[in-house]
């Protein structure tokens, strides 16, 4: 009995030996084979162009799809006389959506004067559009438009002496949050660009 039991599993791990052995012509495992439209390999990322009224977070975006290129090895990131295509990018706009809450609706000796409102997070939305050219005759070979958006928490007032607004944590929570968005964003981006073409 336990000698079948013995042939059986050694039969079973076998089989999928076997299986797991000799790859399948009709199926992968893992990603398809990605490339560049035309099959190019040189690629060179200018600075984006940054239209929207953020100063210097082109550089979290132009620095997010140079290291997706270098992280993927789809192609390789060049100077721009070796280039044969030129991946171009534009930050188009930024913006901003508040969302607050009455305070005083709930409690009457919170120290505020009457009906005051107070933000307690912030939206951002960010779109951006990248565009793929040759660099021979700058004829476009890919271009899209994407969409970013994040949510993060505004800073908090108590009680005097109690706890503060700190003034810098809305600056360094929003480029904190750009940052991210720009790495989700060219992630996006890259994987759109070199789809199985």
């Amino acid at each position: 009995m336990k000698e079948s039991y013995l042939k059986i599993a050694l039969k079973v791990s076998l089989s999928l030996a076997v299986l797991f052995a000799f790859p399948s012509c009709a199926y992968r495992l893992g990603s398809p084979d990605r490339s560049l439209p035309g099959g190019y390999r040189q690629v060179y990322v200018p600075v984006f162009k940054n239209k929207s009224m953020e100063p210097g977070i082109e550089v979290s975006f132009t620095n997010a799809m140079i290291q997706e290129f270098e992280r993927a090895k789809i192609g390789r990131v060049t100077e721009a006389n070796q280039a044969e295509v030129l991946v171009e990018g534009v930050i188009n706009n930024v913006s901003y959506a508040r969302s607050g809450t009455d305070l005083n609706a709930d409690d009457p000796n919170s120290g505020l004067p009457l009906g005051t409102v107070l933000t307690t997070s912030y939206q951002i939305l960010i779109t951006a559009e990248i565009t793929l050219r040759r660099s021979s005759d700058k004829t476009v070979l890919w271009s899209g438009i994407f969409n970013g958006e994040r949510t993060y928490n505004a800073p908090q007032v108590t009680a005097a002496g109690v706890n503060t607004v700190n003034p810098l944590y809305n600056l360094s929570a929003r480029r904190q949050y750009i940052d991210i968005m720009a790495s989700e964003m060219m992630s996006e981006a890259h994987d759109r660009i070199t789809e199985n073409f």
